[in-house]
């Protein structure tokens, strides 16, 4: 079953790409985009869980700060910052680093989330699949290295929350997590529109169906649904293999670009969807035990 979630909640964000496409040809900043669909999707959590405010320690506090900074506010900014100044497609490969530098991360802290060699070998046949994916038969990568860092930058961040989720989730409810992690996304965001540029009100009050329909959409669906069941395959799953489905988002990202925006799909792109699904398989299949 948690197999099967995980699948559901990479589905779903593998869409989200282009979701924050329209929106973002409709005028809308990143940092626009990331507080409309927390704040929908902390409302939705309160209405959910709301008996329990603060962690049991300062420790735990802090920690679930780190994930709404790590999975919030710092990885969406540093990401939409690397799209401003690198190409797409050097920030897609980059940032679906995300699995193996989680396992490296893992396996400095935790002895038990060491990965296999199969599980390795999986891992890396994956991600040469998303290389194929991204690429889409274009060959012509541009070193850009402010904006390849900041790509890389948004691999770690997202790999520090698997790591604080792995310190944290089994002392708390997955519904409880959830809250405090848009919860503090939110406050996090914050001196980002007080510093550097100031939320757009004039267009999130101007009515249109499309990008409210979105909104709605990341912020209902993609964040409050994606956040809690991604915090319970976590759970269940553990860390390490919950974060290898991660890369199959430039797969279902590629679909639902040929499906809306009728972007191309080239033969590269083909093999490289199914050496995609075979290094996943390899890397989150149990290994079998000898009888």
């Amino acid at each position: 079953m948690p197999h099967f979630v995980a699948l559901f909640v990479v589905l779903i964000w593998g869409t989200t790409f282009v979701s924050s496409k329209i929106l973002l040809n409709s005028g809308l900043l990143p940092a626009d985009i990331f507080f409309v669909r927390f704040v929908i999707a902390y409302c939705c959590m309160l209405c959910i869980s709301h008996k329990r405010l603060f962690a049991n320690s300062l420790a735990d506090e802090l920690t679930l700060m780190g994930l709404g900074m790590m999975g919030g506010s710092i990885y969406f900014l540093v990401e939409n910052m690397a799209l401003l100044h690198s190409t797409s497609s050097n920030v897609s490969i980059l940032v679906s680093t995300t699995p193996l530098v989680t396992a490296m991360l893992l396996a400095i802290f935790y002895k038990s989330e060491r990965m296999s060699a199969r599980q390795i070998f999986g891992s890396v046949i994956a991600f040469i699949g998303v290389v194929l994916v991204v690429l889409n038969g274009q060959f012509i990568l541009h070193l850009n290295p402010l904006g390849d860092a900041l790509a890389l930058g948004a691999s770690f961040t997202w790999g520090f929350y698997s790591l604080f989720m792995r310190r944290i989730m089994g002392r708390y409810s997955a519904d409880f997590i959830t809250r405090k992690v848009f919860f503090y996304g939110l406050v996090t965001i914050m001196p980002y529109f007080a510093f550097v540029h100031p939320l757009d009100i004039d267009l999130l009050t101007s009515g249109n169906m499309t990008v409210w329909g979105i909104l709605l959409f990341l912020g209902f669906v993609a964040s409050t649904g994606g956040y809690l069941l991604w915090n319970w395959v976590m759970r269940n799953l553990g860390a390490m293999k919950s974060t290898n489905y991660i890369y199959l988002q430039p797969l279902i990202s590629m679909l639902a670009g040929y499906v809306i925006l009728r972007e191309r799909i080239t033969f590269m792109a083909i093999a490289g969807a199914v050496i995609l699904i075979t290094g996943t398989i390899l890397a989150v299949r149990k290994k079998r035990s000898k009888t």
